[in-house]
């Protein structure tokens, strides 16, 4: 790759990069001083956006609604900063998540269309270190910022922020989604991804494993300062090194894939999930030391950064003519499971872990179930070493020796190939002798 072309690549990965995290920053950046309806909101917006992103951009291409979501984000950043009461801020909230959303779905959507197999994947993996740093450092941010000026300041922060994003992207980003590509109605669209298992199979095993994450979030704040009495400084430390092992995890990943194979990472992923949950659950039916539980928590986050990427380039492989649909379903997905199921860690109140235990055990290993029952591994995936990717993301089957029949082609037509060669060796065999054919 030339230096030009690597330049050109680089930033379209920051790029992409800093529409993924535009999700995380709208709502982890406000934490510190922000009534929880608010964050609802955002997370709806989120959610309900790719919906719409998606879609669009199947239809109308990649940059135009791109722009649009950012345009619509900037708008409603600065109106949350100058919001005359509560309900129209929850409302321009949900209007802010909205916006956001199109970042997020749209960016993965030109991944798919500017690659596949292996590097669909290493590129995931790139953006899923955003994703796991943008929590860690998006509540540390907003805090500083509310050092020097007042909650409005944030929303306008976030308003420059897409602005920036906005000429950036105007600016750096080309149209990926191709002319010829099909546009099929919406309902035929999510009817057909809905209908195929193996693309549920993955979604599912994803937003299983990102609802573990969403009720490891919930609940940890209970568990480990209220009932192991940890500090907000320790914990905040132990949420660090729980990020760090994610963002580790999917570096990894990105080195790896060329060689093991998504499928193979994403299996892992979803086994090391499943082991630390289970560890969780048996520290908290055991009442073993705090270590045990750390070590789990650490394994099931960690964990992330597996199969994450992997379960988005699986997910998506088969889908590039309408690669923003199935961004939309993969990421809603996430959304709702995460909204739907992490709220359970917190049944037991801040005095029981049992039901955070219950949670992150059940859920990686119901992810597991749908990866075995609702997908296969493709041709030559439990050969050993990595087969050739075909253009569409999976793994071309080995060329066999093919076996020769008498009276075909292979074995006695031609003047040329296996069937001449083999009939040139006869005949110097029986006679004896060097000759012409």
């Amino acid at each position: 790759m030339s230096n030009d072309a690597a330049g050109r690549q680089t930033r379209f990965t920051v790029l992409l990069a800093a529409l993924v995290a535009l999700g995380p920053l709208s709502v982890d950046g406000y934490l510190p001083g922000l009534p929880d309806l608010t964050v609802t909101a955002c997370l709806a917006g989120l959610a309900i956006g790719q919906l719409i992103a998606g879609p669009l951009s199947d239809t109308y291409g990649r940059r135009r609604p791109l722009l649009a979501g950012l345009a619509l984000y900037t708008i409603a950043s600065a109106l949350c900063a100058v919001a005359p009461d509560l309900w129209t801020f929850v409302g321009l909230r949900l209007v802010q998540g909205t916006g956001g959303a199109f970042g997020i779905v749209i960016a993965n959507a030109m991944v798919r269309d500017r690659t596949s197999g292996t590097r669909t994947a290493r590129l995931f993996s790139a953006l899923t270190l955003i994703t796991g740093l943008a929590p860690v450092f998006a509540p540390v941010l907003g805090g500083q910022l509310l050092r020097v000026t007042a909650w409005p300041g944030i929303f306008v922060s976030l308003a420059v922020l897409g602005a920036v994003m906005l000429a950036a992207s105007a600016a750096g980003l080309p149209e990926t989604r191709s002319a010829s590509a099909s546009r099929r109605p919406l309902p035929a669209v999510f009817g057909q991804l809905l209908g195929d298992r193996v693309f549920t199979g993955y979604v599912l095993a994803n937003g299983l494993v990102f609802a573990a994450m969403f009720a490891y979030i919930a609940g940890s704040p209970f568990v480990l300062q209220e009932i192991h009495g940890l500090s907000p400084q320790q914990y905040s430390a132990v949420f660090a090194v729980n990020a760090a092992g994610l963002i580790a995890a999917a570096r990894t990943s990105g080195r790896l894939v060329a060689r093991a194979g998504a499928r193979l990472l994403l299996l892992a992923g979803l086994l090391g999930a499943t082991a630390g949950g289970t560890t969780v659950l048996g520290a908290v039916l055991t009442r073993a030391p705090l270590p045990v539980l750390l070590i789990g928590l650490f394994v099931l986050v960690s964990s992330v950064g597996l199969v994450m990427p992997n379960a988005a380039a699986q997910a998506l492989a088969d889908h590039g003519g309408h690669a923003g649909s199935a961004a939309a379903l993969l990421g809603f997905s996430q959304f709702v499971f995460g909204a739907a199921l992490a709220p359970l860690a917190g049944a037991g109140g801040a005095t029981d872990a049992l039901p955070m235990g219950i949670i992150v055990a059940v859920l990686p290993a119901l992810a597991l179930l749908a990866l075995g029952v609702l997908t296969r591994p493709k041709p030559g995936e439990r050969t050993r070493g990595p087969a050739p990717q075909g253009p569409a993301g999976h793994r071309r089957p080995r060329r066999t020796a093919t076996p020769v029949v008498r009276g075909s082609a292979s074995a006695t037509g031609g003047s040329t190939g296996a069937g001449a060669r083999a009939r040139w060796g006869r005949r110097r065999g029986s006679a004896g002798r060097l000759g012409r054919p």
